[in-house]
């Protein structure tokens, strides 16, 4: 007879990461540049922050990849096509290997099909009664912390860090109601 194991549950890694314009291509499209990461492993109070300006990019994303390898699953707003896709340009840049396939859960590109709401995380957060804020930001503190100004760079890390928090709970109560498709494998 087989031995039965107990598994362990997923380790869930939830993040957001923070960019800039930095040079056009062509009419009104302009590359991009990763200013701020933040991520927490559902289950623990430690949040990691990577900021551009205290550290350099390389350091940031080797310290972003080494969370996410660490993990078995990544949960984000957007990430499929944002900030997944942001991180291996930036790691490309960098002449560094790309992301591997990874099992993810996105709270706007999983959320069951609706009409006439905004997924915005913003909105959903609030339209479900989520009790945490994200941080706003106005063009005058967006250009302060795409400036790398000090106090730009600390919009940055209340910006992402909140993002991330307000969407643990986003995810708990969509999951609680059901709202979510199971998660999907994200290949670069």
């Amino acid at each position: 007879m087989a031995e039965w194991r107990k598994l362990r549950p997923l380790r869930t890694l939830d993040f957001d990461c923070e960019n800039r314009p930095l040079s056009y291509l062509g009419q009104d499209y302009t590359t991009a540049e990763v200013t701020g990461i933040a991520a927490q492993f559902i289950g623990s109070r430690e949040m990691f922050t990577f900021i551009l300006g205290e550290m350099s990019l390389q350091a940031m994303l080797l310290a972003f990849v080494t969370l996410y390898v660490q993990s078995d699953l990544i949960v984000g707003h957007n990430i499929r096509t944002h900030d997944l896709p942001m991180l291996n340009g930036m790691l490309l840049e960098r002449g560094l290997a790309p992301l591997p396939p990874k099992l993810t859960t996105d709270t706007y590109r999983d959320l069951k099909y609706r009409t006439g709401i905004s997924a915005s995380q913003a909105n959903l957060a609030e339209t479900l009664g989520v009790r945490s804020t994200k941080f706003g930001m106005s063009t005058p503190k967006w250009r302060s912390a795409n400036r790398l100004e000090p106090a730009g760079i600390a919009l940055t890390r209340k910006r992402v860090t909140a993002d991330v928090k307000q969407n643990i709970k986003l995810r708990e109560e969509l999951l609680r109601r059901h709202w979510l498709k199971p998660p999907r494998l994200w290949t670069p």
